[in-house]
């Protein structure tokens, strides 16, 4: 039996539709609230906030020698620039909430997700370079903190 292509695209372009509104209202509803190392609810207003929060996090979690330091301090400067980049969208959404349209919606989240893209592909070679230095203690506690956001008595958020 062959399939028309309204037949196929129709339910294609539903789909997308469909992931575009729910992630509209992921984004419209997601909270910037994290916890400390120490466990205690601390709110944080900024994503530069909540990047040190993170970093401290990884730097006790990790044990870094004096050899990774200048890999370590490479990938922390490319986190703060991102955290920096990622609060200016925060605040242009935050001043055009109110009136922006759906259109205006989406169009926003098409600039963070591609913002985010930028991001990570700003953030992978130094975070290679960092874990190909890593002794197999190091990865592991590193693998199991991207895993599950956990590591010990750390707690991300």
């Amino acid at each position: 039996m062959k399939l028309k292509n309204y037949q196929v695209a129709f339910p294609a372009t539903l789909v997308v539709v469909m992931v575009a509104v729910l992630s509209t209202i992921f984004f419209a509803n997601a909270n910037l609230s994290f916890a400390d190392s120490a466990t205690k609810k601390k709110s944080v207003s900024s994503a530069v906030e909540y990047t040190d929060l993170q970093i401290k996090q990884l730097q006790d979690a990790l044990n870094l020698t004096e050899a990774q330091q200048g890999l370590w301090n490479n990938l922390t400067k490319v986190m703060r620039e991102n955290a920096k980049d990622m609060d200016a969208f925060s605040k242009t959404r935050g001043e055009n909430f109110k009136t922006m349209n759906s259109v205006e919606h989406l169009k926003y989240h098409r600039q963070v997700t591609e913002a985010h893209l930028n991001q990570l592909n700003k953030l992978i070679p130094p975070f290679d370079a960092l874990y190909a230095s890593m002794s197999d203690e190091q990865k592991k506690t590193t693998d199991t903190l991207f895993r599950t956001g956990k590591h010990g008595k750390h707690k991300m958020k």
